[in-house]
C-alpha cells in the first residue's frame, strides 16, 4: 500500500508538499518519497507530525509501519 495516508491527510488539508516539507524541515523529495511509500527515519515521521500538528501517539494515522 505504501504511506498514501501522509498523502490522503495532507492533501484533505489542503497542504503542498512544498509547504508540508518546509514546515517539516525535510525536502519537498522527502515528502513524494514518502507518499511513494518509501521508508524515513524516526526522527523524519516526527517532524511530519509536528509540521501536521498530529500527536506522534497518533502516528498510526499517517504512517502504516
Amino acid at each position: 500500500m505504501g504511506d498514501n495516508k501522509l498523502k490522503h491527510f495532507r492533501e484533505s488539508r489542503l497542504i503542498s508538499k512544498t509547504t508540508l516539507a518546509r514546515k517539516a524541515d525535510v525536502s519537498p523529495i522527502t515528502i513524494s518519497r514518502i507518499e511513494r511509500g518509501l521508508s524515513c527515519r524516526p526522527v523524519t515521521k516526527r517532524k511530519i507530525l509536528l509540521a501536521l500538528g498530529v500527536p506522534v501517539s497518533d502516528q498510526y494515522k499517517i504512517f502504516s509501519d
